[in-house]
């Protein structure tokens, strides 16, 4: 049986947030035999005031001044665990979403779902498909079974934008995805695929939406 490459070491991520959210996208990310490519992430440096460690080394926010490449873990309205990881001091990069490639049953017993666009869109679901719990927090991504592998999605267009819920620090606000935007409402959003010109003609017809639908991204 093939084993995985050796993960991303830590001190690929000892870099600001923005460069190390980009470079993320299209990485293989695997936890406990779950997992699949990345493809959407937001990036949290340490001065920016939306970012948990804005007002410096906490309890809660230990791990973001801890050593790069480990798991900073937290619970969002008290409801989902989200996943981040680690990059230089105060500097963490949330995965918001990826296209799942291992472990599908396992997954889709975890989200109560077999639909694939539903396993782990968004941040929340992602924590939850993959098992995300407090313990996993400070966990290094060090292991070919818990790790980010160096393989990269050729071909892949990134486009970057204002997070996702963020209504403050707008001069901070990067966001790094291996995805375009499709009308709201497609039943399948992989089966079109938008250029960069064709979002901006979109936007300014109005037919996309606050929350549109995302899908992964090829060279168009």
């Amino acid at each position: 049986m093939p084993t995985n490459p050796a993960p991303l070491p830590p001190r690929w991520f000892d870099r600001p947030a923005p460069e190390v959210a980009r470079d993320l996208i299209g990485r293989f990310l695997i936890l406990r035999g779950a997992g699949g490519i990345v493809t959407e992430t937001e990036a949290y440096a340490a001065d920016d005031p939306a970012s948990h460690s804005f007002p410096g080394p906490t309890a809660r926010n230990a791990a973001m001044f801890g050593p790069p490449g480990r798991a900073y873990v937290y619970r969002s309205y008290g409801i989902h665990w989200c996943l981040n990881v680690v990059c230089a001091p105060g500097h963490a990069v949330l995965l918001r979403a990826i296209e799942p490639q291992r472990g599908l049953n396992q997954m889709a017993a975890r989200r109560g779902t077999d639909k694939a666009r539903l396993l782990a869109s968004g941040p929340g679901r992602l924590g939850q498909a993959l098992g995300i719990g407090p313990g996993d927090n400070h966990h290094p991504f060090d292991h070919a079974d818990f790790g980010f592998l160096p393989n990269a999605l050729p071909g892949a267009q990134i486009i970057s934008g204002p997070r996702i819920g963020i209504s403050r620090a707008t001069l901070y606000a990067y966001v790094s995805r291996g995805l375009v935007r499709t009308v709201e409402g497609t039943e399948d959003p992989r089966r079109r695929l938008y250029s960069l010109h064709d979002i901006e003609q979109l936007k300014k017809r109005k037919t996309v939406g606050r929350r549109p639908r995302e899908v992964a991204a090829t060279t168009l």
